[in-house]
């Protein structure tokens, strides 16, 4: 039972990596530069996160993105699968303030958040996220590396590829920026970091490079926390199939030994 398990999900991953490989594709909007290549830990079939840069991508993301940006499906005990421990995460999740129900006149009251809740959006609602950031809502975290066309590579280009605008250039609406890796090479997010602007409890120079490849890699290990997992089941399938592969060729020299 445990071989045809295994062999199931061998197969419901082969037609999965396709669909989630063309998933971007479908979401493309607008032209914008193709962004350069970068490596990164967490690629191929062998690849990881190291949690260093993810507890660091973390760090930009409390500090700076989320006065903006959610991530609905984000618990704060979600974050001990980066390294941290729970007392650790008890204490960052105390930090925030969450809906907690009415009080006695029916006035809405907040109480500190604990390791079960999910992080506390920064707006109320989609329109005064729009309100507050140029007339547009700023999307969601907890998926952007898988969904967000170009994936990591254009998200680290797009934190890091502000410039000049070239002559001519005409924002679409107030507020717009231009970004070359932006959909129509504009954004309605004004550069959002600057060297120093994180502190690194590890002493890495937090430079605006560093701190855009950091909060990529946390955002590409929140869309898929699992992904070391993931890969060490890939391979002990492909492990189990070779395996099964030498029986049966073995079992077929067996059984045909006597054959001339």
């Amino acid at each position: 039972m445990r071989g045809a398990a295994i062999l199931r999900l061998a197969a419901v991953l082969g037609f999965a990596a396709p669909l989630a490989d063309l998933a971007p594709a479908a979401a493309q909007a607008g032209p914008h530069d193709r962004p350069p290549h970068r490596a990164w830990g967490f690629e191929g079939p062998l690849g990881r996160f190291d949690l260093s840069a993810v507890q660091r991508g973390y760090a930009v993301y409390a500090q700076v993105c989320s006065a903006c940006h959610g991530m609905k499906s984000m618990t704060y005990g979600d974050l001990t699968g980066m390294g941290l421990t729970m007392e650790q995460v008890g204490r960052i999740a105390a930090t925030q303030q969450v809906p907690g129900g009415v009080d006695a006149q029916g006035d809405p009251v907040t109480r500190a958040a604990t390791p079960a809740d999910h992080f506390r959006d920064p707006f109320v609602n989609p329109e005064a996220a729009a309100a507050a950031n140029n007339g547009v809502a700023p999307p969601d975290q907890s998926r952007l590396a898988l969904v967000y066309p170009g994936g990591p590579d254009r998200i680290y280009a797009l934190l890091t590829g502000y410039r000049q605008p070239p002559a001519g250039y005409r924002p679409s609406h107030a507020g717009a920026v231009y970004n070359p890796y932006a959909s129509n090479r504009e954004i309605a997010m004004p550069p959002p970091l600057r060297d120093g602007q994180v502190v690194y409890t590890d002493g890495t120079p937090a430079t605006t490079a560093q701190e855009a490849r950091d909060v990529t890699t946390f955002l590409a290990w929140v869309a898929q926390p699992h992904l070391a997992a993931r890969h060490r089941l890939g391979a002990q399938v492909m492990l189990y199939l070779l395996f099964l592969a030498v029986l049966a060729f073995l079992l077929k020299r067996r059984v045909w030994s006597d054959v001339h």
